[in-house]
């Protein structure tokens, strides 16, 4: 028996070994994604430049070819009436004509090499924001794939058998783990992240304003910056409840979506959100209160995001044992073919719909906006 015994420490060194060279190759990916990040600010700033050459470059370019025409009907001139001008003044006139024509052969030769510059960047632009969201992916995936094999199969004698009836389930989950925390470090990184480096920025200024143009104007540049310390607190604060509604568990799900949809509807200025509830209220599991607002989260953020949706309309039914939800939007719509296998946001509502044993239908087409119909039964147990 002894000579078939499996070696464990040997099998747990192997395996530490394997999640350690993974979990090495996932900061080599990450590294990789931020110096492309940088390449592709680098890249937009000389693009930016480029394109700025390339305006002043026609700017020039025209006032030259305008003196150009000038000096060519003057020198025609003095061709009619050679006799009236001396030769040194004929001289002059044609070495500024042919001065004039050199520095446009120039300009347009800087414009055809700017324009030749600003094509190489924008691909290469595209070329690198592949790479960052390749880049993006892979180590979404592979750390979905580390914490799978380091929550699930440290234990190799458990997973084994458990695996087969865990093994998809357990995925997936991890998989949606890693997909909210990518959208949260997003949504930081786009929002807090940045006011705060700008309120940085502009401490700096503030400084050198009251140094340089005395306290009034340095005031005036403080109150902005307050504005705008209270706009990124705002964004934290939008960022959190984001991530769990606290007055979901003490006032039930109308008046949290309530709240939600009149919060969303003062972040979106462009967008006005309506909200209607028909029937008696009641309170579910905390489970499936919690499903049924990220089902009218994600509806309602498409709409606005994807939709560009001037309107989106709620409306929530209590009927004999069902909830109908409806969300309807006046905005860009889409090809159900083509968003299907690319929607994750849709992908995650039909996956949470099944779990509640409910069922989904949308109605859209490109410019007729999107509705969305969800029936969720309320007798039957959900499990």
């Amino acid at each position: 028996m002894n000579d078939h015994s499996v070696d464990i420490k040997a099998m747990e060194n192997i395996f530490n070994h394997m999640v350690s060279v993974i979990d090495q190759s996932k900061n080599d990916i990450f590294i990789i994604s931020e110096q492309s990040r940088r390449n592709y600010e680098d890249l937009q700033n000389e693009l930016q430049s480029v394109k700025e050459d390339i305006s002043r470059v026609i700017g020039e370019g025209d006032a030259l070819e305008e003196s150009t025409r000038k000096s060519r009907g003057h020198l025609a001139n003095m061709s009619k009436d050679f006799i009236n001008y001396s030769e040194e003044e004929v001289r002059k006139s044609y070495e500024a004509a042919n001065e004039l024509l050199v520095r446009l052969s120039i300009n347009r030769m800087e414009e055809k090499q700017l324009r030749i510059r600003r094509d190489e960047l924008e691909r290469q632009l595209v070329s690198v924001l592949d790479t960052i969201e390749r880049a993006d992916q892979l180590v979404s995936q592979v750390t979905t794939i580390i914490t799978y094999l380091t929550s699930d199969l440290k234990n190799v004698g458990e997973a084994l058998e458990t695996a087969r009836h865990t093994k998809d389930f357990s995925i997936r989950i991890i998989q949606a783990q890693e997909e909210e925390r990518k959208r949260l470090s997003r949504d930081i990184h786009d929002g807090p992240a940045q006011m705060l480096a700008n309120v940085l920025i502009r401490s700096g200024l503030i400084e050198k304003i009251y140094n340089e143009k005395g306290s009034e104007q340095a005031f005036e540049e403080l109150s902005s910056l307050k504005e705008m310390v209270r706009n990124a607190l705002s964004e934290v604060r939008r960022i959190i409840y984001n991530l769990r509604p606290m007055a979901l568990d003490d006032l039930g799900l109308i008046p949290t979506l309530k709240k939600y949809l009149l919060t969303i509807g003062e972040y979106e200025r462009n967008t006005t959100i309506h909200f209607q509830t028909h029937g008696s209220e009641q309170r579910l599991d905390s489970n499936i209160e919690v499903s049924i607002f990220r089902l009218v989260q994600e509806a309602v953020s498409n709409a606005i995001r994807h939709g560009k949706s001037k309107d989106v309309w709620v409306k929530i039914e209590w009927l004999h044992g069902i909830m109908n939800i409806i969300i309807k939007d006046n905005g860009l719509g889409f090809d159900k073919k083509e968003v299907k296998e690319k929607s994750f946001g849709l992908i995650g509502m039909r996956e949470r719909i099944d779990l509640l044993k409910g069922e989904m239908k949308i109605v859209s087409s490109p410019e007729n906006g999107a509705v969305i119909f969800i029936q969720i039964p309320l007798e039957d147990e959900i499990e």
